[in-house]
């Protein structure tokens, strides 16, 4: 029903069908309500809110360890790993570790970290350009949108 009527006379129609009278839009002028079942319209705003939580998807960071001596077939096959992880909207973190006097290297786990990324950069940008952490080196990568 549209039009204007006094709280009084919407609350006496919501109790002779034995529905509720709720405000919809109460900074309006004058108040807008609607007479309804206020427990079913909860019970569909709950489901609703349900489905869309479970649509949403958090992304999560994966790590891919690698080392200085890590060959390129190795690398091939953990790239493909960061792809499947890439594609599912996954950010993906690239470690190489140091073990040794592998610590006097760092250009050399500099340059297999950028020849990981070569490897994906169709799907995927540096989050973080690789940054040296104690007895690793690490790179950020991101999936592209």
């Amino acid at each position: 029903m549209v039009g204007e009527i006094s709280t009084e006379e919407a609350l006496k129609k919501a109790k002779g069908k034995n529905l509720d009278l709720v405000e919809v839009s109460p900074m309006s002028s004058p108040p807008v309500c609607k007479i309804m079942d206020y427990g079913t319209y909860l019970y569909s705003q709950k489901k609703k809110d349900r489905k869309q939580k479970r649509s949403t998807k958090q992304t999560e960071t994966k790590t891919i360890r690698l080392s200085i001596r890590t060959e390129s077939h190795d690398l091939d096959v953990k790239a493909k790993q960061a792809r499947k992880f890439l594609e599912d909207r996954n950010t993906v973190k690239v470690v190489v570790i140091f073990k040794g006097r592998e610590m006097a290297h760092g250009d050399l786990a500099e340059q297999k970290l950028y020849e990981f990324q070569k490897l994906l950069e169709d799907i995927s940008n540096i989050e973080q350009e690789p940054k040296r952490q104690g007895y690793q080196m690490t790179m950020i990568l991101n999936p592209i949108k």
